[in-house]
């Protein structure tokens, strides 16, 4: 049984779609205004929403934008107006709605739309747990305003920072609905000259994990390609935890496909750059594990928060979600103290602290890394007992690239106690 939240300020509207909407079967929630929709929303997440536009307190595109900052755009939204606009209907599916309902609403085509609308939002898998544009710090406040201007650009982008500091997600904020999304899953494509994933992503956006990974080979073909960017009016973004600037510098990376890459550079801020966010980031994780039943009903006391506030988080927003979703299932009661929080970055820091980790220190970074890949994935691979599907979600991979990736380092997978 679906829960459905109407937010509506004519009575009339809000009692006449609970109505049939509950003849369908559904659990309905009404809101008259954006206040009660933000309350509603901050204590449970709805399978679905429906949203009038015309408010008297907030309006809502401006509730669907703040959800959308602040991560709690997790359901699909369709949007309701009895005088809306092309420009506000593509506003509004910009910002992450659903589908848009012009009123008076047809019955069959409300009924289609939530339809559609639920078994969507049942298949959308990719959200992740920690928004990386959530947060009230100056640094994520910059960092908004930058994506919010690149929704309007064309130009490929570029986004640097330290691993797991959520540069994909930045990358999908900038996704357009109904366009292509094509992320190569590794850089085996772009080894043969006649290789066309620009072509393949036409009229949508190309997605490059690590570009600062792939031989000059691989740079020549991508350059070769990227010259056919405007033919298929294709955008293409990137990310990098290495310094291509420094690569060009040394002669490791092509020039001409640096300028192509970089038309605009994002730097992501580590998360001890914005310590003050992690409280609100820590509780928003722990909400959506609540949500999504991986963990029982549990909050932070005062002293455990502090805590994640003050450490450093060298694995950033991934390191993060890690620690949360682990203290949320360790914890003894349902208050989380210090000393559950203390227990689960002991476990996930092991093997950042182990002796062979400071051995890297000497080596070349390309040498370095693949040694701390090496052991980051034979750690998660013997904790998950060789099960791939937890060890890709903890990653952060598709599965397919996570077996690449393996094969790569050369990591042998362990036989499974149920094999």
């Amino acid at each position: 049984m679906s829960q459905i939240l109407v937010v509506d300020d004519e009575v009339g509207i809000r009692e006449l779609l609970s109505e049939i909407l509950r003849d369908e079967g559904h659990q309905v929630r009404l809101a008259q205004d954006a206040g009660e929709a933000r309350q509603i929303r901050g204590h449970s997440r709805p399978d679905l929403v429906l949203l009038d536009i015309w408010m008297p307190d907030t309006d809502g595109i401006t509730l669907l934008k703040e959800w959308a900052s602040t991560g709690q755009l997790t359901m699909p939204v369709v949007m309701m107006s009895g005088h809306g606009t092309i420009d506000t209907a593509v506003e509004a599916t910009r910002i992450g709605a659903y589908a848009f309902l012009e009123k008076p609403i047809a019955l069959q085509k409300l009924l289609s739309t939530v339809g559609t609308a639920l078994r969507q939002g049942m298949l959308k898998s990719h959200t992740p747990a920690v928004p990386v544009t959530a947060g009230k710090s100056r640094a994520v406040e910059q960092l908004r305003a930058q994506l919010e201007r690149l929704r309007t650009l064309k130009a490929s982008a570029l986004f640097v920072g330290e691993p797991g500091a959520g540069m994909e997600q930045c990358a999908r904020l900038l996704h357009q609905p109904n366009t292509l999304w094509v992320a190569a899953e590794d850089f085996s494509a772009f080894d043969q000259v006649e290789s066309n994933l620009v072509g393949q992503a036409s009229e949508g956006i190309l997605f490059l994990r690590e570009v600062g990974e792939m031989t000059r080979a691989q740079q020549k073909n991508l350059l070769n390609q990227a010259l056919k960017l405007e033919r298929y009016n294709t955008r293409m973004l990137s990310s990098s935890s290495t310094d291509l600037a420094e690569m060009v510098a040394k002669g490791a990376f092509d020039p001409r496909l640096y300028t192509i890459l970089a038309g605009v550079v994002v730097r992501l801020p580590g998360l001890r750059e914005r310590a003050e966010d992690v409280p609100e980031l820590a509780n928003l994780i722990l909400s959506r594990a609540i949500e999504a039943k991986e963990a029982p009903a549990r909050n932070f006391n005062t002293a455990a928060l502090n805590a994640l506030r003050n450490y450093r988080w060298p694995g950033n927003l991934v390191q993060l979600e890690s620690v949360v979703k682990t203290v949320a299932q360790l914890a003894l009661t349902n208050e989380i103290g210090v000393a559950d929080v203390a227990s689960a970055m002991a476990i996930l820091e092991a093997p950042l602290q182990s002796p062979a980790a400071t051995l890297l220190l000497d080596r070349e970074l390309r040498e370095a890394r693949d040694d701390f890949e090496r052991e980051y994935f034979e750690y998660h691979l013997h904790r998950e007992g060789g099960n791939m599907s937890r060890v890709a979600e903890r990653a952060g991979l598709e599965r397919t690239h996570l077996y690449r990736k393996l094969k790569q380092l050369g990591v042998k997978l362990p036989r499974r106690a149920d094999e």
